[in-house]
């Protein structure tokens, strides 16, 4: 990732300002605009491979949930804004219109060698700091490894899965590492 001139921005003004951009990916980060690096094909092909999964999670379990690969932005407060790679909102509908996900649960990053010390780091403590968060999945393609990071009381507690399913429950659904590392 890499800083953009604007400074002291707002989440929403950072929203209506990217509405505007024709190409690229950006996050808010303490009010300053950062260009997200362009991805690799095994980096889009891991998150289309989790959308998948995690969409026939909900299918599966019938739940009033939504999965979503790029694009919805996550608020963290009034001058932080990330996109995921993936992510799950339960609850409340997304309306099309939508920028932000208004209730999410499950958080999916893939690292990538440009964001691995701040998908591991910034991005952890951040995506907590949003109380409808639960899950926040890291996923290490290299490694064939997923840190699981789950919200349980007052406590963040990481599992690394290297293989079977990932039990996320609440809100009740399961993924197979298979259908990630596939």
């Amino acid at each position: 990732m890499t800083a953009t001139a604007a400074k002291g921005m707002s989440a929403a003004e950072f929203l209506a300002w990217a509405e505007t951009r024709e190409r690229g990916r950006y996050e808010l980060f303490r009010g300053e605009i950062f260009a997200m690096a362009p991805e690799r094909a095994a980096h889009v092909t891991a998150k289309a491979k989790i959308w998948r999964a995690l969409s026939g999670a909900i299918a599966k379990a019938d739940l009033p949930s939504e999965a979503f690969v790029d694009g919805l932005g996550v608020a963290i407060d009034d001058q932080t804004v990330y996109e995921p790679d993936a992510l799950v909102n339960c609850g409340e509908a997304v309306a099309p219109d939508s920028l932000l996900a208004p209730s999410p649960s499950v958080i999916v990053e893939v690292i990538s060698p440009s964001s691995r010390n701040i998908d591991t780091n910034a991005k952890l403590g951040d995506y907590f700091r949003v109380a409808s968060v639960i899950h926040y999945l890291v996923v290490d393609l290299g490694r064939r490894l997923v840190l699981h990071y789950q919200r349980q009381g007052e406590q963040i507690v990481v599992a690394f899965v290297k293989d079977g399913a990932i039990m996320l429950d609440p809100p009740g659904l399961a993924i197979e590492t298979a259908e990630i590392f596939s």
